[in-house]
């Protein structure tokens, strides 16, 4: 497929979820992606075709479905960046399970690769900094319920600063 030749999001979800159906079931058919994507059977089916069209799929009628080299290319694509945008959802802006799970469906057929690289390097920034780490986001998550900084942001600093010298011997 060429590189000009972008997907929609429809299709770039048909792949994700036939790329998670042959992982738990080792093959996918019609009727597994059209219960999975809550769609009719001919949707799928015109879905399917497209992509056969587009050499992503191996696909026949009343057959089982299978994804290509550059299919399942695209599938782990697309499966990384809804990966990545959930957990920065749920562990970094604290909102519900659902919530991020819509949300990242929703964006991660539109984030460009350097947005979401730099995003990745964000939450293990945050996960591994000394400074921000885990308390700065639960600070963060308890400022989004208050709206407003909480009283002991100095003292939170000063104390992530102690630990800091302790690690450094300095």
């Amino acid at each position: 497929m060429e590189d000009n030749d972008q997907l929609s999001a429809s299709l770039e979800d048909y792949l994700e979820t036939i790329y998670l159906i042959v992982r738990k079931k080792h093959a996918a058919r019609a009727k597994d992606i059209a219960d999975q994507l809550q769609v009719k059977a001919s949707s799928v089916t015109a879905a399917l075709r497209l992509l056969s069209e587009k050499s992503l799929v191996h696909y026949a009628p009343y057959d089982i479905i299978t994804l290509t080299a550059e299919g399942e290319r695209l599938a782990r694509d697309v499966l990384k960046r809804h990966q990545a945008l959930y957990h920065f959802l749920l562990d970094v802006l604290g909102v519900g399970e659902e919530e991020a799970e819509t949300g990242a469906c929703k964006l991660e057929h539109s984030i460009s690769p350097l947005v979401l690289k730099r995003l990745i390097s964000f939450v293990d920034f945050v996960q591994q900094c000394p400074r921000v780490g885990t308390q700065w986001v639960k600070e963060f998550n308890s400022f989004c319920q208050r709206g407003a900084m909480g009283e002991n942001c100095i003292d939170c600093i000063n104390d992530c600063l102690k630990k800091v010298t302790r690690k450094t011997g300095s």
